[in-house]
Parts: C-alpha cells; sequence; structure tokens
C-alpha cells in the first residue's frame, strides 16, 4: 500500500469516528432532553398532586399535610375555621391547627358523648384557651346550619370550612350562606365512583346505618359536590389518597401551585371499602335506594 492510499484510508477512518462522535453528541444531547423533560413532568405532577403533601399529626388520613401545604400557598388571613362532625376532637381536620397553630374556631358534633370528650380535651389542654374553642352539640340540618353558626358567632370570612356528618353532607353544604370559607373540605363518596353527579335523599334524621347496614349510603358522590363547589366560586384542587376528602379553594385563589382539576382525575376510590369490594361492587349494594342527579 502506498504513502497516498495509505493516507486516504486514515482520513476515511477519522472522518467516520467523527461523524460517529457527532451522532453519540446527538444521541446524548436527546436523552439529556427526554431526561430533563420527564423530570420537569414527574415534578409537576408531585407539586400539583395534593396526595404527596399529606401527614397526619392528628387527622384521620393525611389532611393535616394537605391543609398545611394549601395554607403555605394561598397564606392565612385570621385562623378561624368552622368544622362539624368531629367525633371526640381528636382526630380530626381543625385539632392540628387549634393545637400547634393558634386557629380558633367552631366545632359542631351531634353525639352528646363524643362532644362532651371534645370538650374535656380542649378544656384540659394548655395549648388552648376558653372560649377561643367553641364545641358544641347539635345534629346538623340544612334548616338549623346558618343558625347555629350565629348563636356561636361564627360567621363571615373564615379560613377553613369543613364538612364530614355522612349523610346531608350535599344539601347541608348548599343550605350554608352566612359564612365564606377561604378552603373547604368536605368528605365525598368514593361508592358513587367518578362519574355519577348524585346525592342522597335529604332526610334531616338521616342515619347512614339505619338506611343502609354497610354504611355505604350517604354524602354526595365527588362530582356532584364539585358542581355545587363551582356555584359558589370554589375550584376542586385534588383529593386524599384515602378517597374520603376532596379540597376546594376559592377560584381567585388558584395559581401555578394550585391548580383546579377535574372530579375525574381528583378521583381515588375509598381503600378500606375497597379491600372487600370495588366501587361498582359498593354500588351495587346500595343503587336500589334513592339517589338525586344533581
Amino acid at each position: 500500500m502506498g504513502l497516498l492510499e495509505s493516507f486516504n484510508r486514515w482520513e476515511k477512518i477519522l472522518w467516520s469516528l467523527k461523524t460517529h462522535e457527532r451522532r453519540f453528541e446527538l444521541i446524548e444531547n436527546n436523552i439529556e432532553n427526554l431526561v430533563n423533560a420527564k423530570y420537569k413532568a414527574l415534578k409537576k405532577n408531585v407539586d400539583h398532586n395534593l396526595a404527596s403533601k399529606e401527614y397526619s399529626i392528628y387527622s384521620q388520613n393525611g389532611e393535616d399535610g394537605i391543609l398545611l401545604y394549601i395554607f403555605s400557598v394561598i397564606g392565612v388571613e385570621n385562623r378561624r375555621f368552622i368544622e362539624f362532625g368531629i367525633g371526640d376532637g381528636q382526630q380530626c381536620n381543625s385539632a392540628n391547627l387549634i393545637l400547634n397553630f393558634g386557629w380558633k374556631g367552631l366545632m359542631i358534633e351531634g353525639n352528646q358523648t363524643k362532644a362532651e370528650m371534645a370538650e374535656l380535651f380542649y378544656s384540659n389542654t394548655s395549648k388552648t384557651k376558653q372560649n377561643e374553642v367553641i364545641i358544641l352539640n347539635e345534629f346538623i340540618t340544612k334548616e338549623n346550619i346558618n343558625e347555629l353558626f350565629e348563636s356561636a358567632n361564627s360567621t363571615g370570612e373564615i379560613d377553613l370550612l369543613s364538612i364530614d356528618i355522612d349523610g346531608n353532607d350535599y344539601w347541608v353544604f348548599e343550605a350554608i350562606k352566612n359564612v365564606d370559607p377561604r378552603v373547604i373540605v368536605i368528605e365525598y363518596n368514593a361508592s358513587f365512583g367518578p362519574d355519577k353527579s348524585v346525592t342522597v335523599e335529604y332526610d334531616p334524621s338521616f342515619s347512614r346505618f339505619k338506611k343502609h347496614p354497610s354504611g355505604w349510603y350517604h354524602g354526595a358522590s365527588l362530582k356532584a359536590l364539585t358542581k355545587l363547589a363551582n356555584d359558589k366560586g370554589y375550584e376542586l384542587i385534588g383529593c386524599d389518597s384515602c378517597g374520603v376528602n376532596a379540597f376546594f379553594v376559592k377560584r381567585e385563589l388558584l395559581n401555578d401551585k394550585l391548580e383546579k382539576i377535574s372530579p375525574e382525575e381528583a378521583y381515588y376510590k375509598e381503600k378500606k371499602r375497597s379491600k372487600t369490594h370495588t366501587p361498582s361492587e359498593q354500588f351495587d349494594l346500595i343503587k336500589h335506594l334513592p339517589l338525586i342527579k344533581v
């Protein structure tokens, strides 16, 4: 092989190497861009997924963490709350805010024994002062809800309204006129599924286990509650991963960290019930009972 032929051969080899090097650079850049895009998508999903903010101090599920995240984004105005359906008050959505962040407000519980336990708990703790937490033992109806707020001087703008009465939740929520919450937490009935817009028939003496032994006939679907919240000026921003609570924020408070989400996207099946029955099986057990489409 002559010198010229040898030179041409090595020139071709070098050219081939440079071509492959450029290809590798393009592949490397494409992989880097794909990884970055995937990371940004995942980060956005985590940032906007309320379930990723969950943790519990006093709440039943992860509501404590979700609420602190929401208020870290939108701020607080007066640290006032109203919560009804509190049980004994020690495992509810406002307990952490009261005991660790100085919130004050109104708690309502229909069961007398549980209401007395809550009264004892909050009167004995050194972190709450007299009259900062008012506890009423009252069975809530759509007819008396606004009067109860008035009687406890708990009207006007508040930071948080939490509703969990395992029955007439939709009808009571609809009836509320004299409080103006910035954030609303309300229990939805995941047994109704993500697509139906239904609520139970109103009964002022509603008891879910008397209505059906499963206790699964109560409240309203996530879609129904979202429609009602929208009419009142609120947007759904997500649900807890146990399929229990839906979180709504005033429409004007939405931002790039709190964005509205559809009921279908936000829906979680109810964790405990779904260990034995799928949501469709749950609904099949109660679908013969009166349901109101809204």
